[in-house]
């Protein structure tokens, strides 16, 4: 893939898109098939070097891992059967890997270290080493608590009842992958609800208590050999959605997305902005709501967003905002701090990007706004090696009518490396 892509403006898209599959769901299937005892199964895994990276550390830690035509085939070690790597294991760009990582080899008999590349070695992991060490685990890490980390054998490994001080899906994870490998029951308590992939995938017990969410675990919710299908990604299939909604005469139908309740934040926002998106053949497979979506041509308007539901769209809210510069009024978005420990400083990148289009962008510490109207065309645009900036601002190249450009494109291959053929493939001049 060039350095730079130069993108062409798209008057309207039609046709079919199949995804890959969710890159949430496709870690967590991975981790768990390789912590059952035995031959698992796995449809339709998210191909980016995220996913990749995990069938990597896991292949490093003794896991047998073959592709076979569309599935991939694990043979599971069971409950503590991973083995000591030889070498560090390089988590590369992904902070989901990382992190679940951590809780499960914070229960092994080995010790480990774990590493990342430049933008994942800047990424707060305080976050898990504060439960982690609550828990027993002996883990050390750099001075500003950021990789690389180290692990080393604990036997006073025990359960924690623990209240999450932020919303996180990764650091709920990292206490529930612990928590499998202890006789006495864990808890993780939520104000705000996170992605609920592992509760999910693990069939644990959760229950609401005083407007909390509480999800337990111990050694009785340990994985078992099954196959899985992971349904498409929402995260990945938004930027289309969103082009879809802001061209005129467009339809598209995207197939097999997950329906979770905790990813699909993003449809409900759309829709409330005028969105037409209709959700049609639902299915269900190992817990997780999946159908078809089909998005029309639609005249948005921006809304007031919720601070409730932002946990629900933290990794939207790039490409939302594309959608916000395009819909009626003006667009706001706060309390979305968490953007910036992401691969880059997501909220700097948007509205630094945004600035260049002549729009009126304010900056806040936890969120943006924009107003005004795009007044500069043929632009190029910087993704910060960011691969939701570097497909938002595609999507937005797209949509100017000189079109426009975006430097670092190859950083998509950490989750899409397949999203220039996609847009391609549905997109009319």
């Amino acid at each position: 893939m060039k350095e730079t892509i130069e993108f062409n403006h798209i008057s309207n898209i039609k046709g079919e898109l199949d995804l890959p599959g969710d890159k949430s769901i496709s870690h967590r299937a991975v981790m768990m098939a390789s912590l059952a005892e035995g031959k698992s199964i796995i449809k339709n895994l998210a191909g980016g070097e995220d996913v990749l990276s995990t069938i990597n550390c896991f292949i490093q830690l003794g896991i047998e891992i073959k592709k076979k035509e569309d599935a991939y085939l694990i043979q599971g070690k069971g409950f503590k059967g991973l083995k000591k790597p030889s070498r560090s294991l390089d988590t590369q760009n992904s902070g989901t890997l990382t992190r679940l990582l951590t809780g499960i080899l914070s229960a092994q008999n080995f010790e480990s270290t774990i590493t990342g590349d430049k933008s994942l070695s800047a990424r707060p992991m305080k976050r898990i080493l504060v439960p982690l060490t609550l828990m027993g685990a002996k883990i050390t890490a750099s001075p500003d608590s950021t990789l690389p980390i180290k692990i080393y054998p604990s036997e006073g490994l025990g359960p924690i009842n623990y209240e999450l001080p932020v919303a996180s899906a990764q650091v709920k994870g990292a206490v529930l992958f612990a928590g499998l490998h202890l006789a006495g029951t864990s808890s993780v308590i939520e104000k705000l609800p996170s992605r609920n992939h592992t509760e999910l995938m693990l069939n644990l017990k959760t229950e609401i208590k005083d407007d909390n969410k509480i999800s337990y675990v111990s050694k009785e919710n340990y994985p078992q050999p099954k196959e899985y299908y992971v349904p498409s990604d929402i995260s990945t299939a938004v930027f289309f959605i969103i082009l879809a909604l802001l061209t005129k005469n467009s339809e598209l139908l995207i197939k097999d997305i997950t329906l979770n309740p905790t990813r699909t934040g993003i449809i409900e926002i759309l829709k409330k902005m005028g969105g037409r998106i209709e959700v049609i053949n639902e299915k269900v497979s190992s817990g997780e709501f999946f159908g078809d979506l089909l998005i029309r041509s639609s005249k948005l308007q921006n809304i007031k967003i919720d601070e409730s539901i932002i946990p629900n769209i933290i990794d939207e809210i790039p490409a939302l905002s594309i959608a916000g510069i395009f819909a009626e009024g003006d667009f706001e978005i706060r309390n979305v701090k968490e953007l910036r420990f992401k691969e880059t400083d997501r909220i700097h990148a948007v509205c630094e990007n945004l600035r260049l289009t002549g729009l009126n962008v304010e900056e806040f510490e936890d969120g943006f706004k924009l107003s005004g109207k795009i007044r500069n065309n043929n632009l190029q645009f910087n993704s910060y090696d960011d691969h939701r900036i570097a497909m938002s601002f595609g999507i937005l190249s797209s949509l100017l009518k000189d079109g426009g450009k975006v430097n670092k494109f190859k950083s998509v291959k950490i989750s899409n490396p397949q999203f220039l053929n996609q847009l391609g493939e549905i997109s009319n001049g």
